[in-house]
């Protein structure tokens, strides 16, 4: 991982906040007690992670929204979680992780370009399972190394932190050729 560890709780600070954050945050609670979204959640997420997505999301209906989302919430499987997700149109491989990320009681990161730099990974043409359970699987490992440090840091907090090393230092790494960032990146915000 390229943030250092004792510097996270400094970049989670400078994460800025945005109006869209509150609106996907407020949802928090009430979503992980009833465990299930309704339409109106899905179209917060999907404005709040991917515009370009939000008009497909739009698309569902309220009784698909629940009823996948309540399986994907429910479910055991990790595969069950992220892929049932990606059947609602206008969620793939990023969205869903960031309803796991908000909604789900575990701890999960968001499949952001940003977090895969900062944790030394090579962005993939396109993300599958097999890719997914590799970003989980050391975005976990580095939260529990860093709980170690700052035990009270929350796994949002954390993944802020990933995101605003990136922000701040991908473009000036890869111009010394400590980092590689792709010629065309997804668009901001997340």
């Amino acid at each position: 991982m390229r943030l250092p560890l004792p510097e996270v709780l400094a970049y989670a600070a400078r994460y800025p906040e945005r109006e869209e954050d509150a609106k996907v945050m407020d949802r928090t609670n009430r979503i992980r007690k009833e465990r299930e979204l309704h339409l109106a959640d899905l179209c917060a997420v999907c404005d709040w992670k991917s515009r370009r997505s939000a008009r497909h999301a739009r698309k569902n209906t309220e009784e698909e929204v629940v009823e996948i989302s309540s399986f994907a919430l429910r479910a055991t499987s990790e595969k069950a979680r992220i892929e049932a997700l990606q059947l609602l149109r206008g969620v793939s491989y990023p969205t869903a992780s960031a309803i796991l990320h908000l909604y789900h009681a575990g701890p999960y990161p968001i499949l952001d370009f940003r977090v895969i730099w900062t944790l030394g990974l090579e962005q993939p043409p396109s993300y599958d399972f097999k890719y997914w359970t590799r970003f989980v699987d050391m975005w976990r490992r580095a939260l529990v190394a860093c709980w170690r440090l700052h035990p009270a840091l929350s796994a949002r907090d954390f993944d802020r932190a990933l995101w605003q090393y990136s922000k701040e230092n991908q473009g000036r790494l890869t111009e010394s050729g400590k980092g590689m960032l792709r010629k065309s990146s997804p668009p901001e915000p997340r």
